[in-house]
């Protein structure tokens, strides 16, 4: 395996990070996590601008996009394989062991790993930890995912594959590495941004092509919407079948299953499909 640190190709056994990067020491650093298929990458564009964002919400330098792109296309060509994981990790780089930060720049990951295609449907559940929808942190993917990590082993120990959080607010919010939508009479809808969940790429590209809508929910909604579904880079569009002690069908319901379709054949027509424009 071979992986980009840093301005070049390295074998991943001897790539070597120092113990006293920002991004291990206190979690100062951005990341995005990008599908490709076939050694090319889905929706590019849209994770690099994402990427941008959250490394300015934390104050670090912008990534340099011709960089990224660069390392990206390299590792994809250096490590063939159907289905991957790409994953673009910033930080703050080398810093003292506190808060404050160095002066030596930030420093830039690229690796890759095989993935299987996800199945059609899930189970979840909910948590009782909250999302804060006003924290220094909300809307960024930052690698400070340790909230994370608690909740998905729950999720696991439960038999699901994903944990669903409220804010503070007990409004719907996300799943740890998710977005969620739900279907009510008919109609499609997810949590707005301003509920705290992350921004997710696939989540803005369902809500486009589907014309769903972003709606304030309150958390016990997942326990009688009609259909549940989850969208993420890796699960683009996936069913959801139990929620907590809840089950729902083990098919995809018919507009879940209009949303897959959907889904699968746009981002299949279009690799690096663009922000549409507003106004």
């Amino acid at each position: 395996m071979r992986i980009w640190l840093d301005g070049g190709l390295r074998d991943a056994d001897t790539a070597r990070v120092s113990v006293f990067d920002h991004g291990l020491t206190v979690g100062d650093g951005v990341f995005e996590t990008v599908k490709a298929v076939d050694g090319r990458p889905f929706a590019l564009t849209r994770h690099l601008d994402r990427l941008t964002r959250s490394a300015r919400g934390l104050g670090l330098p912008d990534p340099a996009h011709d960089e990224v792109r660069e390392a990206c296309a390299a590792v994809l060509a250096a490590n063939p394989m159907p289905l991957g994981r790409l994953r673009i990790t910033y930080t703050g780089g080398h810093g003292p062991l506190g808060s404050d930060r160095g002066a030596h720049g930030p420093t830039l990951v690229v690796a890759l790993g095989e993935v299987t295609r996800r199945p059609d449907t899930t189970a979840v559940i909910t948590v009782p930890w909250t999302r804060n929808e006003r924290g220094a942190l909300t809307g960024l993917k930052t690698t400070s995912y340790a909230e994370n990590v608690v909740a998905l082993a729950r999720a696991h120990r439960h038999g699901a594959s994903e944990a669903l959080f409220a804010n503070t607010v007990g409004q719907l919010c996300e799943g740890t590495g998710s977005n969620v939508f739900v279907v009510l009479d008919g109609e499609i809808h997810t949590p707005p941004v301003a509920s705290g969940c992350l921004p997710g790429i696939t989540r803005a590209l369902t809500v486009e092509w589907t014309g769903a809508r972003e709606t304030d929910l309150p958390l016990d909604v997942v326990r009688r919407a009609d259909e549940v579904f989850l969208t993420s880079t890796l699960r683009d569009v996936q069913a959801v079948h139990r929620i907590d002690d809840r089950e729902l069908p083990g098919t995809p319901g018919p507009v879940t299953a209009k949303a897959m379709r959907i889904f699968e054949e746009r981002s299949g027509h279009d690799l690096d499909p663009q922000v549409l424009p507003t106004g």
